[in-house]
């Protein structure tokens, strides 16, 4: 049999081996007593003892690690509290020193060592400060370490990155402009490097961010022509930057900037010349051959953002006007570049789509009726200047240009597609030899037919020349366009009777080829996106929404699909998951879908629904809605995200395969960017989440602190009782893991509303509500309000003690054993209550009643709780003390402390012990034999 390990041996073995000197040996015997021993004490002085071993042999971390364990048994255990300062003094964490030998020298005032240690740390913390953040000091030296030759990368980007976060703040953004900074930023761009180019247009556009002064100051040193030909190079990274940049420089200029420069004020006082040149510029990157696909999306994107009016109300939509002056036909010309020819613009798969919007929001932003046909005689002249007979290009040109107008401006489109020789145009190129022509034709016809009600011409020629094609063509390209062709018109039940017949008679063999191209590797991306769009049509028919989620290699061929960079996939992705989830928003996604649905087999009951979202959730949904939070809004529309996200946190099983997959951090920017109303949507689903997962793992690291808000905003009259519960579940969890997080709460003005849900007569809700109180009164800003005078929230607490629902009374008790503890004026506020002379007074009878009631509860967290409470009143003055033992609680309290011990009572013993030991201690019991 070996020997019983002796802790108490191994310390004193150890002490001898340090005093000899023998220092490895010392932390051999210390570690040996850590592992043996049981007793906290003891065990404080080992690791203390361990830590000092550490110093001598300068392992720092490990002799911090000891003596805050140590610390954590006794926190004015002055020798650890010593070791640690000196520990992290050498590990440069001077401030959390000082804090350490600031303690030592308020528990022992006259010790020498630790007053001069204090003054040299201190001395030492102001002399860094001032040689760091000596900012002009700071921005030279980043500037001479991205210039030289010499230094390493890794210092580089270190300097690159410093100097981006400096230029985030109003001082550091000065400091740079005052250095020579903007010319030596352009240096930088004209090194030519890729990571010198973006820490420097990063850097400016942290310098100009709500800064007309130096926002024009920028434009006038760099040029606008400079900007434009770096978001004109073929890298996303640096394209999206500048963007960023040029927008950062258009909010400061167009009154964003709201400051008073006083004698600067000359420099800033006229922006709009400046503006109209960007936009000019702008408008001539979108046509020109020298601008990237990426350079070409964003310099259309900006356009979007910033020329139509943000509010309808206002009058003024010159901006507007002047776009299609001077940059009509620059944006038809981009919608007809057609990839397959020679000598086309760059593009991107999305460059269409994104010129569609940006035409169909300058239409929108149009006033009156003079306007609107100024914009659709441009069009209408666009497409004619183009037909040629003699020339195939120049006339999948124009057609192509009529499918951007269509996806983009609808009613314009439909116009022109009416006019004379567009579908003789059609017809021809249908019958062409090349599949480029045919190819553009039959897409031409797809966006033609979305909003067939309108488009009535389309349904008596449409239908024809897409059935002879999908029967005649060999070419698989062309079969599934003019299948989604049909699928759309057939959705729209058109008057041709045959067409109703072939969407109805053949709709689950339609989708099953659907899925067959879907699968097929050999097809390019945009051929398979086509296929995505036939199942968003036909997922309306509840058989095809059941054989498609069945087919496993078909979901994720699809969710592969939605993570390619062709983002106008998405939106079909994003209506066939809305299909086979039913997450319809109270208006349908897709109205033109409504006729179809109607002769579809409409048998989705419940069950069919959850079974679809676990074969969803099973496939990887979570990672193709993650791709979508992220796509431009322009490409989906507004609920489409959130609600599909919300019928998939419907069951409380699946939210950890939502979690382990990605979906909280997915959540995030649709619930504080979202529409209104997706807002709401994504909010609730991060609170259903929040409220049953471990939130440091659904959201790790700085992401946790985000939630807040958006759990905090479904804390509203206006909100549904499933909302309103489910946050507070959420905020729950979220308030018992730390201080900082509780403090966030609480800024996120959470607090007036979570006491208001207190009094909620929903029992649930109230009880949510308690449950999160009980977490935040650990905060000294939540113990603050509960001393304000003449405020009513400890009794209501102590009421809500007495209330039958068990769940209920162990949070309200929780909150008041906490309180109590933390605030003794809280308890001797309690305490007067109960002890009032006047014992006739009902208030007196019903608090003393309750607390008696808690403190011999059949609960044992709920009797612990209120036996703490009983002993922090006792413990909060001794006159009232004196007065409360005259009451019935010591017989309660000598009845409970009398018990055998027992595991699951263990803790409400110990508290009513713990509460007569006290009451011995200050002489108002005599002891007793048990």
């Amino acid at each position: 049999m070996g020997e019983i390990a002796d802790p108490v041996q191994f310390k004193e073995e150890g002490n001898k081996h340090f005093q000899a000197g023998e220092i490895d040996k010392a932390i051999e015997c210390y570690t040996k007593a850590i592992k043996s021993c049981k007793d906290k004490k003891a065990l404080a002085v080992i690791y203390r003892n361990r830590s000092a071993c550490f110093l001598k042999k300068e392992n720092y971390n490990n002799a911090v690690s000891d003596a805050s364990k140590a610390i954590d048994v006794d926190a004015a255990d002055i020798k650890a509290l010593y070791r640690r300062c000196q520990a992290l003094e050498k590990l440069g964490k001077l401030d959390m020193a000082f804090k350490d030998v600031q303690r030592c020298a308020t528990l022992e005032p006259k010790n020498k060592t630790f007053l001069e240690t204090l003054r040299r740390l201190g001395a030492d913390i102001q002399q860094k400060l001032k040689t760091t953040f000596s900012t002009d000091s700071r921005v030279q030296n980043m500037f001479d370490i991205l210039f030289s030759d010499e230094s390493d990368k890794e210092k580089q980007e270190k300097a690159a990155n410093n100097l981006i976060v400096l230029a985030r703040e109003d001082a550091g953004a000065e400091r740079i402009f005052q250095n020579n900074g903007v010319p030596l930023l352009v240096q930088l761009i004209d090194t030519g490097k890729p990571e010198m180019i973006l820490a420097a247009i990063r850097t400016l556009s942290g310098m100009c961010t709500g800064h007309r002064a130096r926002a024009t100051a920028i434009i006038h040193t760099v040029g606008i022509s400079k900007l434009c030909s770096i978001m004109a190079v073929d890298n996303e990274e640096i394209v999206l930057a500048t963007a960023n940049l040029f927008q950062c420089v258009y909010d400061s200029l167009s009154g964003g900037d709201k400051r008073n420069y006083g004698k600067e004020e000359a420099l800033v006082l006229d922006s709009s010349k400046d503006l109209k040149d960007i936009l000019l510029a702008l408008l001539e990157m979108i046509a020109s051959k020298k601008v990237s696909g990426h350079g070409r999306d964003q310099a259309l994107n900006l356009l979007t953002k910033n020329v139509p009016r943000k509010d309808k109300k206002n009058t003024d939509n010159s901006k507007g006007l002047f776009t299609i002056d001077h940059g009509l036909k620059k944006i038809l010309k981009v919608c007809g570049q057609v990839p397959d020819l020679p000598d086309q613009l760059p593009l991107t798969e999305n460059t269409q789509l994104i010129a569609s919007v940006l035409l169909n929001k300058l239409y929108d932003d149009m006033r009156c009726d003079p306007e609107r046909d100024h914009f659709r005689d441009t069009c209408d002249e666009y497409i004619k200047s183009k037909f040629d007979p003699n020339d195939m290009d120049r006339n999948i040109h124009a057609i192509n240009t009529l499918s951007g107008i269509l996806q983009g401006p609808f009613d314009v489109g439909n116009v022109l597609a009416g006019r004379q020789g567009v579908m003789e145009m059609m017809v021809a190129l249908c019958g062409s030899e090349r599949e480029v022509d045919q190819l553009v034709a039959v897409e031409a016809l797809i966006h033609a037919s979305t909003k067939t009600s309108k488009a009535s011409f389309f349904i008596s020629n449409g239908v024809t020349l897409l059935k002879d094609m999908y029967k005649k063509t060999k070419n698989e390209k062309i079969k599934i366009r003019a299948l989604v062709g049909l699928c759309k018109l057939g959705s729209a039940g058109g008057d041709d009777y045959s067409m109703r017949q072939f969407a109805e008679g053949s709709t689950e063999k339609l989708a099953k080829q659907c899925r067959k191209w879907l699968c097929n590797p050999t097809l390019d991306v945009r051929t398979r996106k086509w296929a995505v769009e036939g199942l968003a049509y036909l997922t309306n028919d509840a058989d095809v929404k059941d054989d498609f989620v069945e087919d496993e290699a078909a979901l994720r061929a699809m969710f592969e699909l939605a993570k390619s960079k062709d983002k106008t996939i998405l939106y079909a992705v994003a209506c066939t998951l809305v299909n086979c989830t039913n997450s319809y928003d109270k208006k349908e996604i897709i109205p033109e879908m409504v006729q179809l649905a109607k002769f579809s087999k409409q048998h989705d009951k419940k069950d069919f629904i959850e079974r679809r979202v676990k074969r969803l959730l099973k496939a990887g949904v979570t990672s193709a809605l993650a791709v979508m939070v992220k796509a431009d809004n322009s490409i989906l529309t507004d609920q489409t995200k959130e609600i599909v996200f919300l019928a998939l946190a419907e069951d409380i099983k699946d939210r950890g395969t939502i979690v382990a997959q990605g979906g909280g951090r997915a959540l995030l920017p649709l619930a504080l960017e979202g529409t209104d109303k997706g807002k709401i949507k994504a909010s609730h689903a991060l609170a259903k989440i929040a409220a049953v997962s471990n939130p440091e793992i659904a959201f790790p690291a700085e992401r946790i602190y985000e939630v807040v808000r958006p759990l905090v905003s479904l804390l509203n009259t206006e909100r549904d009782g499933l909302e309103n519960f489910e946050a507070l579940l959420g905020l729950t969890n979220l308030a018992a893991l730390n201080d900082k997080l509780r403090v966030k709460i609480l800024k996120e003005k959470a607090l007036p509303e979570i006491e208001n849900y207190m009094f909620e007569e929903h029992d649930q809700i109230r009880q949510a509500a308690t449950e999160c109180m009980c977490n935040l009164v650990c905060c000294k800003e939540v113990q603050d309000r509960y001393l304000e005078d003449g405020n009513d929230k400890l009794k209501l607490l102590v009421l809500l003690c007495g209330e039958d629902d068990v769940q209920l009374q162990r949070a309200a008790a929780g909150a008041l054993a906490m309180l109590t503890a933390a605030q003794k004026k809280l308890a001797v506020k309690i305490t007067k209550v109960v002890c009032i002379i006047n014992n006739s007074h009902t208030m007196v009878h019903m608090w003393l009643e309750i607390i008696q009631r808690l403190c011999i509860h059949d609960n044992p967290e709920i009797q612990h709780r209120g036996l703490v409470t009983v002993f922090n009143m006792l413990d909060a003055d001794e006159q009232l003390a004196k007065k409360l033992i005259e009451c019935e609680l010591l017989e309660i309290l000598t009845y409970v402390a009398k018990l055998e011990d027992n595991p699951k009572k263990q803790d409400a013993i110990n508290a009513a012990r713990a509460c007569l030991s006290r009451a011995m201690d200050t002489g108002l019991i005599k002891p007793f034999s048990n």
